[in-house]
């Protein structure tokens, strides 16, 4: 079981109940080269359980606008987790991206773009056994210091740890020490002193050093700068970066779009998750990436050591449930994953000609 170590007053989320849910084939990879990644996947069956800790990270999770009023109509703020539950429990953590801050005077409305959440949204995350939520992105603090305090109180009130925004997670699995970090690069730029302040000083108690991500430009299949102001980072620059400072993963999440991986000086660079649980329903224009389609990571550690990956499509419908894949439609969202992490080994950010779309299943 995962135990809570450094950071006062956290501890690892308790086990709810879970619901069934659908589980499509995962994509396998093996070690952490891109193309094991999208090929026959490594048999892990015979290492001692033991031995193997996994980590599950989801897209962007935002209970805010339509989300936020759908769970409150249902009265059930379980709701947007209730088709994936299963396999989010099935790791031994659970790391997500909270981009909307919860408080009670969060005032529910269907648009807008600053984001807010119910508290009661507290119960989902708990449902859904999130371990660690970075607080490290472009909306989480719309509402100042109202909105983030009563954010991570209610997080660690209800043993979630959050991290990002200088904190940083320590969890303990199978003897496996972990520590969490965030930072955002939209709106501004990735503090790199204090990226590189904040890896040192986790990295001497760590094992694995994990640093999430807020970057790059919106709805495109490849992780980019938007040349100004909103996104003014390269992520590939940033990714390398936080390897070079010691990270042994990072995880990129915002361009509610999924992108492919990199594998840099033997560790392995995710791009984008793409959204996870929002609202974003609409048909995206030519050019651009659906917004509705996601991948779950699941990330497999042997001896503290990144040995195994695979990511289960998902898809958001009714504004805020995301559900998994199968089928083609499945096959075409890794394939697009596939393809961009060709596009990001060649050093181009070029798309080709977009395949036929098959209806999702």
């Amino acid at each position: 079981p995962a135990t809570a170590a450094v950071t006062p007053g956290l501890a690892t989320s308790p086990a709810p109940s879970r619901l069934p849910a659908p589980s499509p084939s995962p994509l396998v990879a093996t070690g952490i080269s891109v193309d094991a990644i999208f090929g026959q996947g490594p048999d892990l069956s015979k290492i001692r359980t033991a031995r193997k800790v996994t980590l599950v990270v989801t897209g962007d999770v935002i209970p805010a606008r339509n989300t936020n009023e759908q769970m409150l109509r249902r009265n059930n703020f379980h709701w947007p987790f209730e088709a994936t539950s299963d396999y989010l429990h099935s790791g031994d953590i659970e790391f997500i991206n909270l981009e909307a801050p919860l408080f009670s005077t969060c005032k529910a409305s269907p648009t807008g773009m600053s984001f807010c959440g119910d508290p009661r949204f507290i119960d989902g995350l708990v449902y859904a056994g999130v371990s660690v939520a970075n607080l490290s992105n472009n909306h989480l603090t719309n509402f100042g210091p109202v909105g983030t305090n009563s954010t991570e109180k209610l997080l660690t009130d209800h043993q979630i740890q959050p991290s990002g925004l200088g904190l940083i997670a320590r969890l303990t699995v199978k003897g496996v020490r972990f520590a969490f970090l965030g930072f955002n690069g939209v709106g501004t730029a990735v503090p790199r002193a204090e990226m590189q302040r904040e890896i040192a000083l986790a990295r001497p108690t760590a094992d694995v050093v994990v640093v999430q991500f807020h970057w790059g430009k919106e709805y495109v299949l490849t992780p980019q700068s938007t040349n100004d102001a909103i996104a003014p980072d390269d992520p590939r620059e940033i990714g390398h970066l936080a390897i070079d400072d010691g990270a042994d993963l990072v995880i990129g999440n915002h361009p509610h779009a999924v992108q492919g991986v990199e594998t840099y000086k033997g560790k392995l660079i995710t791009y984008a998750h793409g959204n996870f649980v929002f609202d974003q329903m609409w048909t995206p224009d030519p050019g651009q990436e659906d917004p509705r389609n996601g991948v779950v990571g699941k990330y497999t550690f042997v001896d503290g050591k990144l040995a195994a990956v695979e990511y289960k499509p998902t898809r958001i419908y009714e504004y805020g449930q995301p559900r998994f894949l199968a089928g083609p439609y499945a096959d075409y969202v890794l394939g697009l994953m596939k393809t961009s992490s060709q596009l990001i080994a060649a050093g181009t950010t070029e798309s080709p000609p977009s395949p036929p779309v098959p209806a999702p299943q």
